[in-house]
């Protein structure tokens, strides 16, 4: 194209094949697509509207298929959140004050360091967090006031509190609380009324108190998005899961000519023994590129992430 442009469609539905079609290096139809696979395996048959814990290996499988299917085909749309989407750091990360920040840095680092474009969405990059709901009344998103009014009130699937904790988990309204710029009224987001209500813990969670925050969530991402920059690797680099079945731990590598990168990732708030797949290729490490912690452990801990060189 002669203009200065990028184009993405927001594709549900689409397979590999036609994302390839849509989105080929070769043609000039689109430049990346979003999908939205991976946003539906913590469903069931009430779809959305559950509890159900997320199964990691399911994650690895789904992601990794878009990464080998599309690789040297097209290009990934790479994204954990959207106005669509609850906060990522609620919904698979933990958003307890002990592991937030923690457990946010883990999702970025696994996300954006997979080849694709990462998306990020506002107050992504402070790991802001869901809303908990108390009430209907509190709801804006039609989607969710008619999801309680089927499940509450006309077949009695859950009882109020139940289906306020799946709304507090699941609800688009979480997206869409106001962006958390300080601590002043309103998040600093307005002098007048939001549109909509705002997250109690912006007293804590905000941008000014991260910004010049070194070990902040947002100084984090931008550690991540200059490495991007800096890392061909990152960016053209050929992906290979690691250790599919393991319920914990997303380990995966990328490779471009002799380089190569070890990203491992605890998903969970336990300390876990590194798999003996994974430790032997530690050993054979010659430095971390990041890390969530500031120290090093054989344990690979809480919410953990790693990116070795070997």
């Amino acid at each position: 194209s002669k203009y200065d442009l990028l184009t993405v469609g927001e594709c549900s539905g689409v397979t590999i094949e036609e994302a390839k079609k849509y989105a080929s290096s070769d043609n000039s139809e689109l430049n990346m697509v979003f999908q939205f696979e991976h946003m539906d395996l913590d469903g069931d048959e009430h779809g959305k509207w559950t509890l159900k814990p997320l199964s990691l290996p399911d994650l690895k499988e789904n992601l990794s298929k878009w990464q080998t299917g599309l690789e040297k085909a097209a290009w990934n749309s790479l994204y954990w959140n959207n106005h669509d989407q609850p906060r990522i750091v609620s919904r698979w990360g933990n958003d307890s004050e002990k592991y937030r920040a923690l457990s946010a840095k883990m999702l970025a680092t696994c996300l954006h360091l997979m080849q694709g474009t990462p998306y990020i969405y506002q107050g992504e990059e402070l790991g802001m967090t869901n809303y908990t709901f108390t009430d209907v009344e509190e709801l804006n998103d039609i989607e969710s006031k008619n999801a309680y009014q089927t499940l509450v009130r006309d077949t009695k699937v859950y009882d109020k509190e139940t289906m306020l904790a799946i709304i507090s988990r699941k609800s688009r309204d979480n997206a869409r609380t106001v962006m958390q710029w300080d601590s002043s009224k309103n998040a600093g987001f307005s002098s007048g009324k939001p549109w909509f209500r705002v997250n109690p813990n912006y007293l804590t969670i905000n941008a000014k108190s991260q910004v010049n925050d070194p070990d902040s969530v947002f100084n984090y991402y931008k550690k991540l998005i200059s490495l991007r920059k800096e890392k061909e690797i990152i960016v053209y680099g050929s992906y290979e899961l690691l250790c599919p079945e393991d319920e914990n731990i997303f380990a995966f590598t990328r490779t471009l000519n002799n380089d190569h990168l070890l990203i491992i990732c605890n998903f969970t708030d336990k300390e876990l023994t590194m798999p003996y797949e994974l430790e032997e290729m530690v050993r054979k490490a010659s430095s971390v590129l990041i890390s969530n912690y500031k120290d090093a452990s054989k344990l690979l801990r809480p919410y953990e992430a790693l990116v070795y060189c070997y």
